[in-house]
């Protein structure tokens, strides 16, 4: 058995793949009930929340981990401006990039047989916790790390807008969110973030950041496991609230991927804002043992905000492994609210 959690690389064709894988002083809590302001649209009155009902939001928060004894968790961070997602759903998501059916269930299945399995697993995680809303997400992977430089030499391929346009068509029918995920080689969070900036305006596109591939030394993507600095993550979020104010949005979800101790540097240093609800993935394949070790190890011994889990359909399969299933995850702790099929 490995001794840890590691990622496949596959380049079907051109792409190249991941096959595994300063905090605020929380709001004052006893301002617990929401404000509200009267606006006048064509002469009919709407009210419009202003902060959240913060009792409420702790009570959720601190049921994702009620089994804690470190006090690690929850996580104290500022609140949540309204509309935010986390905690009150959880999110289940598939992955992966329409020009492969090796980067994940996303792009394996034909359309409707693919909505058709995630509408599934988000009634399996109904089931097994009937006390947090599951809804579905479609994660896809809108730049891609490469094995060759490219016409920049930047190593990474950002996928046509068209395809984006694609997976928010998709999203539509089942009231889906969508994640744009970034790969970016020999680029950066701050440049990559920004060019997707028009889709990350729309209230239900959200985004992930993989540090696998980011190669900050002028390595060959998938020659070694990357790294993000916090600063790399910060970048992320300070475009992402700039977003959310310049366009009077809900937060934004971001998730960060992460499956060994390398991959995030000074996790301290990672911003938490209203604007922005982060969720530290654990991204890696192997066995039950191996992955609960993993989340320990680097999820739940790290703690930044929210926490979240990936499952693979093939490499958590095989080995004599087994996949783990919604029941045994819901009793971790911190429970995962954010679950991504491979």
């Amino acid at each position: 058995m490995k001794k840890s959690i590691i990622a496949c690389i596959t380049l079907p064709v051109v792409l190249l793949s991941m096959m595994a894988c300063d905090r605020s002083k929380a709001a004052d809590p006893k301002d617990s009930l929401d404000k509200t302001e009267t606006i006048k649209a064509d002469s009919i009155q709407k009210t419009k929340a202003l902060t959240i009902d913060t009792i409420d939001f702790d009570k959720r928060n601190a049921a994702l981990s009620v089994n804690d004894t470190t006090g690690k968790w929850p996580v104290k961070a500022p609140y949540p401006l309204p509309g935010a997602i986390l905690p009150y759903n959880r999110i289940i998501a598939y992955y992966g990039n329409l020009y492969s059916t090796r980067m994940g269930v996303l792009g394996e299945f034909p359309r409707q047989e693919m909505l058709e399995k995630l509408k599934g697993e988000v009634a399996r995680w109904q089931a097994a916790d009937p006390s947090i809303k599951a809804i579905p997400a479609l994660h896809y992977i809108a730049v891609t790390a490469q094995g060759a430089p490219g016409k920049d030499n930047k190593h990474r391929m950002r996928m046509p807008f068209k395809q984006i346009d694609t997976i928010i068509s998709w999203a539509k029918p089942i009231n889906a969110l969508v994640f744009l995920d970034i790969q970016v080689g020999h680029s950066t969070v701050k440049e990559e973030v920004q060019q997707l900036a028009q889709y990350l305006s729309m209230p239900n596109v959200h985004l992930g950041i993989d540090p696998e591939f980011s190669m900050k030394n002028g390595e060959r993507p998938g020659s070694k496991i990357g790294n993000f600095t916090a600063q790399d993550i910060n970048d992320a979020i300070d475009i992402l609230a700039d977003l959310v104010r310049k366009n009077n949005l809900p937060p934004k979800v971001l998730v960060v991927h992460r499956f060994t101790q390398g991959m995030i540097k000074n996790y301290k240093d990672i911003k938490t804002v209203p604007e922005v609800q982060i969720v530290m993935h654990m991204d890696g394949f192997g066995s039950k043992v191996l992955k609960r070790s993993t989340y320990l190890r680097y999820i739940y011994k790290e703690p930044v905000q929210f926490t979240g889990f990936k499952l693979f359909y093939k490499n958590d399969n095989k080995n004599d492994w087994e996949m783990y299933t919604p029941e045994e995850l819901v009793k971790f702790t911190p429970k995962p609210v954010y679950i991504q099929y491979q």
